[in-house]
Protein backbone atom coordinates (compact mmCIF):
# COMPACT_ATOMS: atom_id res chain seq x y z
CA UNK A 1 0.00 0.00 0.00
CA UNK A 2 1.23 3.48 -0.91
CA UNK A 3 0.02 6.75 0.66
CA UNK A 4 0.76 10.15 -0.92
CA UNK A 5 0.85 12.95 1.67
CA UNK A 6 0.18 16.52 0.49
CA UNK A 7 1.71 19.53 2.25
CA UNK A 8 2.62 23.17 1.73
CA UNK A 9 6.31 23.44 0.89
CA UNK A 10 7.45 25.66 3.79
CA UNK A 11 9.93 24.14 6.23
CA UNK A 12 7.36 24.14 9.05
CA UNK A 13 4.66 22.55 6.88
CA UNK A 14 7.06 19.80 5.81
CA UNK A 15 8.11 19.25 9.43
CA UNK A 16 4.45 18.84 10.42
CA UNK A 17 3.82 16.46 7.53
CA UNK A 18 6.84 14.45 8.70
CA UNK A 19 5.30 14.16 12.18
CA UNK A 20 2.26 12.52 10.57
CA UNK A 21 4.41 10.34 8.29
CA UNK A 22 6.57 9.15 11.21
CA UNK A 23 3.45 8.12 13.13
CA UNK A 24 2.05 6.21 10.15
CA UNK A 25 5.37 4.40 9.65
CA UNK A 26 5.69 3.56 13.34
CA UNK A 27 2.36 1.72 13.45
CA UNK A 28 2.16 0.65 9.79
CA UNK A 29 5.72 -0.26 8.70
CA UNK A 30 4.52 -1.92 5.49
CA UNK A 31 2.96 1.27 4.08
CA UNK A 32 5.04 3.13 1.49
CA UNK A 33 4.73 6.92 1.86
CA UNK A 34 5.46 9.71 -0.62
CA UNK A 35 5.51 13.39 0.39
CA UNK A 36 4.10 15.80 -2.23
CA UNK A 37 4.71 19.50 -1.54
CA UNK A 38 3.18 22.53 -3.24
CA UNK A 39 3.04 26.30 -2.94
CA UNK A 40 -0.41 27.69 -2.13
CA UNK A 41 -1.90 31.04 -3.14
CA UNK A 42 -1.46 32.21 0.45
CA UNK A 43 2.27 31.46 0.19
CA UNK A 44 2.58 33.46 -3.03
CA UNK A 45 0.79 36.69 -2.10
CA UNK A 46 2.89 38.22 0.66
CA UNK A 47 2.38 41.97 0.24
CA UNK A 48 -1.17 42.09 1.67
CA UNK A 49 -2.78 40.94 4.93
CA UNK A 50 -4.94 37.81 4.75
CA UNK A 51 -8.21 39.62 5.41
CA UNK A 52 -7.58 41.69 2.26
CA UNK A 53 -6.94 38.72 -0.04
CA UNK A 54 -9.46 36.10 1.05
CA UNK A 55 -8.49 34.66 4.43
CA UNK A 56 -7.54 31.13 5.40
CA UNK A 57 -8.86 29.38 2.32
CA UNK A 58 -5.84 30.61 0.37
CA UNK A 59 -3.61 28.18 2.27
CA UNK A 60 -5.67 25.09 1.45
CA UNK A 61 -7.14 25.66 -2.02
CA UNK A 62 -4.35 23.95 -3.97
CA UNK A 63 -4.13 21.11 -1.46
CA UNK A 64 -7.90 20.57 -1.62
CA UNK A 65 -7.72 20.44 -5.42
CA UNK A 66 -4.89 17.87 -5.27
CA UNK A 67 -7.01 15.70 -2.94
CA UNK A 68 -10.10 15.94 -5.12
CA UNK A 69 -8.09 15.19 -8.27
CA UNK A 70 -6.50 12.13 -6.65
CA UNK A 71 -2.96 13.53 -6.82
CA UNK A 72 -2.57 12.93 -3.07
CA UNK A 73 -4.39 10.71 -0.56
CA UNK A 74 -4.22 12.85 2.59
CA UNK A 75 -3.17 16.44 3.29
CA UNK A 76 -1.57 17.89 6.42
CA UNK A 77 -2.36 21.34 7.82
CA UNK A 78 -1.87 23.58 10.81
CA UNK A 79 -5.44 23.30 12.07
CA UNK A 80 -5.50 27.00 13.05
CA UNK A 81 -4.92 27.94 9.39
CA UNK A 82 -7.91 26.03 8.07
CA UNK A 83 -11.12 27.83 7.10
CA UNK A 84 -14.22 27.30 9.23
CA UNK A 85 -16.21 25.88 6.32
CA UNK A 86 -14.64 22.66 5.08
CA UNK A 87 -15.71 20.88 1.89
CA UNK A 88 -17.95 17.93 2.84
CA UNK A 89 -16.05 15.84 0.31
CA UNK A 90 -12.79 16.43 2.24
CA UNK A 91 -13.41 15.83 5.96
CA UNK A 92 -10.88 16.20 8.76
CA UNK A 93 -10.03 12.59 9.59
CA UNK A 94 -7.42 12.94 12.36
CA UNK A 95 -5.77 15.53 14.60
CA UNK A 96 -2.49 15.46 16.50
CA UNK A 97 -1.78 15.72 20.19
CA UNK A 98 -1.65 19.45 20.87
CA UNK A 99 1.74 21.13 20.99
CA UNK A 100 2.19 24.15 23.28
CA UNK A 101 -0.70 26.47 22.24
CA UNK A 102 0.75 29.73 23.56
CA UNK A 103 1.91 32.80 21.63
CA UNK A 104 5.44 34.13 22.07
CA UNK A 105 7.48 37.23 21.35
CA UNK A 106 10.82 37.01 19.53
CA UNK A 107 13.45 39.78 19.47
CA UNK A 108 16.15 40.44 16.86
CA UNK A 109 19.35 38.48 17.43
CA UNK A 110 21.51 40.17 20.05
CA UNK A 111 18.68 42.22 21.59
CA UNK A 112 17.35 41.73 25.13
CA UNK A 113 14.56 44.32 25.23
CA UNK A 114 11.91 45.77 22.92
CA UNK A 115 12.81 48.96 21.05
CA UNK A 116 9.44 50.72 21.04
CA UNK A 117 10.63 53.16 18.36
CA UNK A 118 10.10 50.33 15.88
CA UNK A 119 6.92 48.30 15.31
CA UNK A 120 6.03 44.90 16.68
CA UNK A 121 5.13 42.55 13.83
CA UNK A 122 2.20 40.17 13.96
CA UNK A 123 0.03 38.42 11.41
CA UNK A 124 -3.46 38.65 12.90
CA UNK A 125 -5.80 41.16 14.47
CA UNK A 126 -6.26 38.66 17.32
CA UNK A 127 -2.61 39.04 18.33
CA UNK A 128 -2.49 42.76 17.52
CA UNK A 129 -5.36 43.71 19.84
CA UNK A 130 -4.07 41.63 22.73
CA UNK A 131 -0.46 42.83 22.34
CA UNK A 132 -1.61 46.46 22.32
CA UNK A 133 -3.29 45.79 25.66
CA UNK A 134 -0.08 44.29 27.10
CA UNK A 135 2.16 47.06 25.70
CA UNK A 136 0.04 50.25 25.67
CA UNK A 137 1.31 52.80 23.17
CA UNK A 138 3.27 50.29 21.07
CA UNK A 139 2.99 50.26 17.28
CA UNK A 140 1.89 46.94 15.76
CA UNK A 141 2.34 46.34 12.03
CA UNK A 142 1.36 43.38 9.84
CA UNK A 143 3.99 40.81 8.88
CA UNK A 144 3.52 38.03 6.30
CA UNK A 145 5.56 35.05 5.17
CA UNK A 146 6.50 31.74 6.73
CA UNK A 147 8.24 31.57 10.12
CA UNK A 148 11.78 31.67 8.73
CA UNK A 149 10.94 34.60 6.41
CA UNK A 150 9.49 36.54 9.35
CA UNK A 151 12.58 35.88 11.44
CA UNK A 152 14.76 37.20 8.58
CA UNK A 153 12.70 40.42 8.46
CA UNK A 154 13.04 40.75 12.24
CA UNK A 155 16.82 40.27 12.18
CA UNK A 156 17.16 42.82 9.34
CA UNK A 157 15.76 45.44 11.72
CA UNK A 158 12.32 45.88 10.15
CA UNK A 159 10.63 45.15 13.49
CA UNK A 160 11.50 45.50 17.18
CA UNK A 161 9.86 42.12 17.89
CA UNK A 162 7.49 39.67 16.26
CA UNK A 163 4.71 37.53 17.72
CA UNK A 164 4.61 33.89 16.68
CA UNK A 165 3.08 30.59 17.79
CA UNK A 166 5.24 28.65 20.26
CA UNK A 167 4.34 25.40 18.47
CA UNK A 168 5.87 26.44 15.14
CA UNK A 169 9.16 27.55 16.68
CA UNK A 170 9.35 24.37 18.76
CA UNK A 171 8.74 22.11 15.76
CA UNK A 172 11.47 23.97 13.85
CA UNK A 173 13.93 23.62 16.74
CA UNK A 174 14.04 27.39 17.26
CA UNK A 175 12.89 27.63 20.87
CA UNK A 176 16.08 29.52 21.77
CA UNK A 177 14.72 32.52 19.82
CA UNK A 178 11.80 32.95 22.26
CA UNK A 179 12.11 36.02 24.49
CA UNK A 180 8.70 36.06 26.16
CA UNK A 181 5.98 33.43 26.43
CA UNK A 182 2.49 34.87 26.88
CA UNK A 183 0.06 33.00 29.08
CA UNK A 184 -3.20 31.88 27.47
CA UNK A 185 -4.88 34.50 29.66
CA UNK A 186 -2.65 37.32 28.35
CA UNK A 187 -3.16 36.28 24.72
CA UNK A 188 -5.97 33.82 24.00
CA UNK A 189 -4.59 31.50 21.29
CA UNK A 190 -6.15 31.06 17.87
CA UNK A 191 -8.65 28.21 17.72
CA UNK A 192 -6.76 24.92 17.32
CA UNK A 193 -3.33 26.54 17.65
CA UNK A 194 -0.71 23.82 18.12
CA UNK A 195 -2.85 21.08 16.53
CA UNK A 196 -2.03 19.38 13.23
CA UNK A 197 -5.04 18.33 11.13
CA UNK A 198 -5.20 15.62 8.47
CA UNK A 199 -7.72 15.74 5.64
CA UNK A 200 -8.76 13.00 3.21
CA UNK A 201 -11.38 12.28 0.57
CA UNK A 202 -14.70 11.16 2.03
CA UNK A 203 -14.84 7.38 2.24
CA UNK A 204 -11.06 6.93 1.96
CA UNK A 205 -9.79 4.24 4.38
CA UNK A 206 -7.71 6.12 6.98
CA UNK A 207 -7.40 3.32 9.54
CA UNK A 208 -3.61 3.82 9.32
CA UNK A 209 -4.14 7.12 11.24
CA UNK A 210 -5.89 5.47 14.19
CA UNK A 211 -2.86 5.73 16.50
CA UNK A 212 -2.06 9.28 15.40
CA UNK A 213 -5.48 10.72 16.19
CA UNK A 214 -5.75 12.39 19.63
CA UNK A 215 -9.18 12.38 21.33
CA UNK A 216 -8.46 15.36 23.61
CA UNK A 217 -7.37 17.53 20.67
CA UNK A 218 -10.39 16.39 18.67
CA UNK A 219 -12.85 17.34 21.41
CA UNK A 220 -11.37 20.78 22.13
CA UNK A 221 -11.01 21.59 18.43
CA UNK A 222 -14.74 20.94 17.90
CA UNK A 223 -15.56 23.42 20.69
CA UNK A 224 -13.04 26.05 19.62
CA UNK A 225 -14.04 25.99 15.95
CA UNK A 226 -17.75 26.02 16.86
CA UNK A 227 -17.19 29.24 18.83
CA UNK A 228 -15.38 30.95 15.94
CA UNK A 229 -17.91 29.74 13.38
CA UNK A 230 -20.83 31.01 15.48
CA UNK A 231 -19.21 34.45 15.44
CA UNK A 232 -18.67 34.10 11.67
CA UNK A 233 -14.96 34.41 12.30
CA UNK A 234 -12.19 33.52 9.89
CA UNK A 235 -8.42 33.80 9.88
CA UNK A 236 -8.17 37.52 10.51
CA UNK A 237 -11.35 38.08 12.49
CA UNK A 238 -10.66 39.41 15.99
CA UNK A 239 -11.85 36.24 17.71
CA UNK A 240 -10.07 33.39 19.47
CA UNK A 241 -10.90 30.31 21.52
CA UNK A 242 -8.96 28.01 23.79
CA UNK A 243 -10.29 24.85 25.41
CA UNK A 244 -8.82 22.70 28.16
CA UNK A 245 -9.98 19.20 29.11
CA UNK A 246 -10.78 18.85 32.82
CA UNK A 247 -11.93 15.28 33.53
CA UNK A 248 -15.07 14.84 31.38
CA UNK A 249 -15.52 18.58 30.79
CA UNK A 250 -14.14 21.25 28.45
CA UNK A 251 -13.32 24.64 29.95
CA UNK A 252 -13.61 26.97 26.95
CA UNK A 253 -12.39 30.57 26.91
CA UNK A 254 -13.56 32.83 24.11
CA UNK A 255 -12.16 36.18 22.97
CA UNK A 256 -14.17 38.53 20.78
CA UNK A 257 -13.90 42.14 19.58
CA UNK A 258 -17.08 43.90 18.42
CA UNK A 259 -17.44 46.48 15.65
CA UNK A 260 -16.76 49.26 18.17
CA UNK A 261 -13.45 47.63 19.14
CA UNK A 262 -14.74 46.61 22.55
CA UNK A 263 -13.00 43.47 23.80
CA UNK A 264 -14.96 40.62 25.39
CA UNK A 265 -13.53 37.55 27.10
CA UNK A 266 -15.63 34.86 28.74
CA UNK A 267 -15.22 31.27 29.96
CA UNK A 268 -17.83 28.52 29.91
CA UNK A 269 -17.67 24.84 30.92
CA UNK A 270 -19.53 21.99 29.25
CA UNK A 271 -19.47 18.25 28.58
CA UNK A 272 -16.49 17.26 26.42
CA UNK A 273 -18.79 15.31 24.10
CA UNK A 274 -20.93 18.41 23.51
CA UNK A 275 -18.17 20.69 22.25
CA UNK A 276 -20.14 22.06 19.31
CA UNK A 277 -22.99 23.19 21.58
CA UNK A 278 -20.52 24.60 24.12
CA UNK A 279 -18.76 26.73 21.51
CA UNK A 280 -22.04 27.97 20.05
CA UNK A 281 -23.53 28.80 23.46
CA UNK A 282 -20.41 30.68 24.56
CA UNK A 283 -20.53 32.73 21.35
CA UNK A 284 -24.21 33.56 21.89
CA UNK A 285 -23.53 34.60 25.50
CA UNK A 286 -20.78 36.93 24.32
CA UNK A 287 -22.90 38.42 21.55
CA UNK A 288 -25.63 39.15 24.09
CA UNK A 289 -23.05 41.01 26.17
CA UNK A 290 -21.90 42.93 23.10
CA UNK A 291 -25.47 44.05 22.38
CA UNK A 292 -25.99 45.57 25.82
Amino acid sequence: MKIRVGSRESKLAVKQAQIVIDSIKKYNPDIEIQLVTMKTTGDKILDQTLDKIGGKGLFVKELDRALLDGMVDITVHSFKDMPMDIDDRLPIVAVSKREDPRDVLVLPKGMNKIDFDRPIGCSSSRRKLQIEKIYPGCTVRPIRGNVLTRLEKLDRGEYSAIALAYAGLKRLGLEERIWRVFTTDEIVPAACQGIIAVQARKGFDVSFLENFNDKDSWDVSVAERSFIKALNGGCSSPAAAYGVIREDKIVLTGFYVDKNNRIYKMTKTGDRNQGEALGYNLAMDMLKGADT
